[in-house]
């Protein structure tokens, strides 16, 4: 629970925004992105989509943020409007891409260079069936020699940071002697930073979802990586619950990623600024949270888009409040009525008792 009423920053001051997500037109300074490092919020299919990603600029303005995974062929061949586009704001924001053909990565990787990302990363840690099939993802954790052969190519096609997504190790491989060859791969390849789940991918026996929660957590194997890697920054994901915790891995790590807690309660984002980069603690009210969506789905709207594209994202906005049951229903059933406006946001956000906030 927040200690504070939560305030949104008004447009004045949007205009004088943090150091840490000051950018240009088009991407942001390798200083700040590499600040925003320090804490990101995970590459989560179905998930972080544009919309996501823009409520998630409204709670923190210095983390990293991150595209849902595209494959190369898609982003080769698709609608790199749908699959590509997103806000200005989202800076500073990195695209990951999924394959495992050197050409076709180089490929999308200019296409996203191109578009305006400020990172691309390699997924080499998504354990689906879907993924495996195509020949990335996890799996590739067996290739070490590819992967690195694949680092080469989006590094050749871009001056924009490569850097590669993981696990600890897949199946039966031993996680410390085979990830330290896998991990010193990608080093040489020129690899600009690991991302590492720390668990091990079974892709044979255990499903997707399974593979999220039942293969233990091995945090002290990614510290002894990162602790015999340094000054070479790796970042820890996996099984983070919240910014106590995120804390205490950047005492062994050079930052933190989360996924499914940042999802399901994106409210602790709203802290991660004051306590995870040392900025200014502010104030920040959802009424005017609740606006900047309603805007944003004005826009959305008359595009041609749907309310429910935006508020599906929201529903954990509530979590912890009296009222959170009622927002949560106004936002996930009266947004996919015919006709949805903005209005639909405003009336759910008037649905909770923000007072609740103000409690110590």
């Amino acid at each position: 629970m927040l200690a504070r009423e939560l305030r949104c920053p008004t447009n004045s001051e949007k205009a004088m925004r943090y150091k840490c997500s000051a950018k240009e037109e088009a991407q942001m300074s390798p200083d700040a992105l590499n600040s925003g490092r320090k804490f990101s919020v995970a590459p989560m299919m179905d998930w972080t989509d544009r919309h996501c990603r823009y409520l998630h600029r409204q709670l923190t303005q210095c983390a990293l943020l991150f595209t849902e995974m595209v494959t190369a062929p898609a982003i080769i061949h698709g609608d790199r409007e749908r699959l590509l586009g997103f806000d200005q704001i989202e800076h500073p924001v990195a695209v990951q891409l999924g394959g495992s053909d050197p050409a076709e990565l180089a490929e999308a990787t200019r296409i996203c260079d191109d578009w305006g990302y400020d990172e691309i990363n390699l997924n080499v840690g998504c354990p689906s069936d879907r993924v495996k099939s195509g020949r990335f993802g996890a799996c590739l954790m067996a290739e070490p020699a590819l992967v690195a052969d694949l680092v080469r190519a989006m590094k050749q096609a871009t001056e924009k940071p490569v850097t590669v997504k993981c696990r600890i190790g897949i199946d039966d491989q031993d996680s410390e002697r085979d990830f330290n060859v896998f991990a010193d791969a990608m080093v040489e390849a020129g690899a600009d930073a690991l991302y590492v789940h720390a668990r091990k991918a079974w892709l044979q026996g255990l499903s997707p979802k399974e593979n999220r929660d039942i293969p233990p957590l091995d945090y002290p194997r990614v510290y002894r990586l990162a602790g015999r890697m340094k000054p070479y920054p790796v970042y820890i994901n996996g099984g983070i619950a919240n910014l106590d915790e995120a804390l205490a891995h950047l005492r062994h790590v050079d930052g933190v990623m989360l996924g499914r807690a940042a999802y399901h309660d994106p409210r602790l984002l709203a802290d991660v600024d004051a306590r995870i980069f040392g900025q200014p603690a502010r104030a920040f009210a959802l009424a005017e949270l609740a606006r900047s969506m309603a805007a944003y789905a004005e826009k959305h709207l008359a595009q041609g888009g749907r309310l429910n594209h935006i508020t599906r994202h929201m529903l954990g906005l509530g979590n912890g409040l009296p009222g959170a049951r009622r927002f949560r229903q106004i936002l996930s059933v009266d947004a996919v009525r015919d006709g949805a406006g903005p209005e639909i946001i405003d009336n759910a956000f008037a649905a909770l008792d923000t007072a609740a906030l103000a409690v110590a």
